[in-house]
């Protein structure tokens, strides 16, 4: 049989948060470092939960499925229930055994009988100990009889840049994994290191791959390319330092082996490392903005997990696209390969511009460092960058002239009222690039000139050690109720507008969590921002001046902007589907020409004429 997905544990360095995985009842014990459970007479073990119940609704929907079982081992006396819970019905009890387990020796449960009653839902089990000794649950799985005539043949492709030690704890857990996993045999590791520093060995299941620094974008397309040169049917785009289960790789391997749609993807979801039991996002949309779906979720909540995986399983909203930290695709799906973006939006245009259906799947995630402390001038200039070009590529995201311009706007007052001028002025100047036109980031594919330009104007902006002078606070009006601050903030555009507002209005420390909110900025004349460890910081200062001189750029570059939507949006359109081939990147990173692309010469010729004309 196949699985589908087999029980999962805590887990030292990934999760170790319990009400994730399993819910006891009673007395119960569990290894760490066996990976079992054991539970006292009468005790129960119900696995309702995140990483182990099963959404039935996506698993029917989605692949070719050949009878449902629930395997589980261990040994002793138990009583076994599978339940099928099913949104807005009663639910299904679709198997209690009491059963007597023998180490070593499976016990079996049909449920392909889930059908007959609904084919929506999450099924899940629980075992309860019945013999004076209690009983020990060593492992399980959910499985199906369906015969693969041709496995899939998976490209893991890892992009990394100077984290030597991180990509190879990955590549390490990788390799041991895939020894011992049931199709690692069709699965492959190749690491594309764009700092050409890891020095990861070639082996039998990893292949190393130096690569020029073109960025995530750069990086990610040579995964691609090197993947379909090997004849590899499926890609699977992962980070560096990729925090997660290798549960992950089996859950997804099956999925995509049994899609009865070549256009299926997999999404993996994100989860904040600063709170492991909160979602961060299990899926996300583009809408003006990067949209992320259920964040914050309770994931120790049962109530909270059955209604984002059923909620999951139905919403499909036409802007849906997958982050690369985990994303797995057929690559004979791929219409367009990544626009060189560098980093940040280039995984969301290729879902965008591709034509997948996007499935995210319970327990295959990763757990990420908080994103608000990787936000500096550089990271919000790229931001800016490919929202403005998202709007003008994809028919979908279409906007008039100033309905686009008006994200250009709001990233930037974002930044203007919470005194953050650095970053201002860099959002500023992504909006002067983008306006270039797509001969631009053909020119800039390396971004080295402009980390160096937005690296020199970052003044203010810099983690530092704290004093005691950036940590005292005067507060009266950040005290104020919420209705009268945020209407302080807005009217006043945070002091702005205000005579002696920098030396009246309040000075205030915040943590990481409320660093990228405007909100919690208003009525302060001075801010100081703590990282997650609350061991550093930096400080900024309402100043008029700056603002107003920002302001000023920014609505002149506003008229420019809609004067000349039409001719730029016309461009960037030639140019995306010329600077999106094989032939592009073949070009780009000195790759002879694959056989089977017939349009790479004459893209490659047009990007070269749009870089010309810029």
């Amino acid at each position: 049989m196949i699985t589908l997905q087999k029980l999962t544990f805590p887990e030292p360095g990934i999760c170790t948060e319990h009400d994730l995985y399993f819910r006891p009842r009673g007395e119960f014990g569990f290894s760490q470092s066996a990976g079992e459970i054991w539970l006292n007479q009468g005790s129960l073990l119900v696995l309702d939960t995140y990483f182990n119940l099963l959404n039935i609704g996506k698993w029917h929907a989605g692949c070719a499925l050949d009878g449902l079982f629930v395997e589980l081992t261990g040994h002793g006396r138990i009583e076994l229930r599978a339940f099928q819970a099913i949104p807005g019905q009663s639910w299904e009890i679709l198997a209690c055994e009491v059963i007597t387990m023998a180490p070593g020796v499976p016990y079996r449960a049909d449920l392909s009988h889930y059908a007959e009653r609904s084919v929506r839902g999450l099924i899940y089990f629980e075992v309860k100990a019945l013999d004076e000794g209690g009983a020990t649950i060593t492992g399980g799985r959910f499985a199906t009889n369906t015969k693969l005539d041709t496995p899939p043949r998976l490209a893991v492709s890892i992009t990394t840049f100077k984290r030597e030690d991180e990509v190879r704890r990955t590549v390490s857990r990788l390799q041991t994994f895939l020894a011992s996993y049931e199709f690692g045999e069709n699965v492959h590791v190749q690491v594309v290191d764009n700092g050409q520093s890891a020095k990861i060995p070639e082996t039998g299941k990893v292949t190393p791959v130096d690569n020029p620094n073109y960025g995530g974008a750069g990086g990610f397309a040579r995964g691609l390319l090197e993947a379909e040169r090997g004849g590899f049917s499926h890609c699977l785009f992962m980070d560096d330092d990729a925090s997660f289960h290798m549960e992950n790789i089996a859950r997804t391997y099956a999925f995509l082996a049994l899609s009865k749609d070549p256009k299926n993807a997999v999404s993996g979801a994100m989860i904040n490392n600063t709170h492991k039991w909160a979602m961060w996002e299990n899926g996300a949309f583009f809408d003006g903005s990067c949209q992320p779906m259920f964040c914050g979720v309770d994931l120790r909540n049962r109530d909270a997990v059955f209604g984002m995986e059923n909620d999951s399983a139905t919403l499909n909203p036409p802007t849906l696209y997958g982050g690369w930290w985990f994303f797995a695709f057929a690559i004979d799906q791929v219409q367009h390969h990544p626009f060189p973006f560098f980093v940040r939006g280039d995984d969301i245009s290729f879902s965008l511009m591709n034509d997948f259906n996007i499935t995210t799947l319970n327990g295959v995630v990763s757990f990420q460092d908080d994103f608000s402390e990787k936000e500096s001038p550089q990271t919000l200039y790229l931001d800016l960058r490919n929202h403005l070009i998202h709007h003008m590529v994809a028919d979908k995201l279409a906007r008039s002239p100033l309905g686009t311009a008006k994200i250009a706007i709001r990233f930037i007052m974002r930044s203007l009222l919470r005194f953050h001028y650095d970053s201002a002025r860099a959002q500023l100047l992504s909006w002067h690039d983008t306006m270039q036109g797509p001969g631009f980031f053909d020119e800039n594919i390396d971004m080295a000139a402009r980390r160096a330009t937005i690296k020199e104007m970052t003044k203010t902006e810099v983690w530092r050690d704290l004093t005691p002078e950036d940590k005292k606070e005067r507060r009266k009006k950040t005290l104020k109720p919420h209705n009268k601050r945020h209407r302080l903030g807005i009217w006043a555009l945070n002091g702005h507008l205000v005579p002696f507002s920098t030396r009246r209005w309040d000075r205030i420390v915040l943590g990481i969590g409320e660093r990228g909110i405007v909100f919690p900025a208003f009525g302060a004349s001075r801010i100081t921002y703590l990282n997650t460890a609350a061991d550093k910081g930096y400080t900024v200062v309402q100043s008029k001046a700056q603002f107003f001189a920002i302001a000023w750029q920014m609505t002149k570059t506003l008229w420019r902007f809609t004067r000349g939507y039409d001719a730029l949006k016309q461009e960037y359109r030639a140019g995306y589907d010329a600077m999106t081939t094989r032939g592009y990147w073949a070009d780009k990173l000195t790759l002879p020409p694959m056989e089977t692309d017939t349009s790479g010469e004459s893209n490659v010729s047009r990007a070269k004429q749009i870089s010309a004309s810029h």
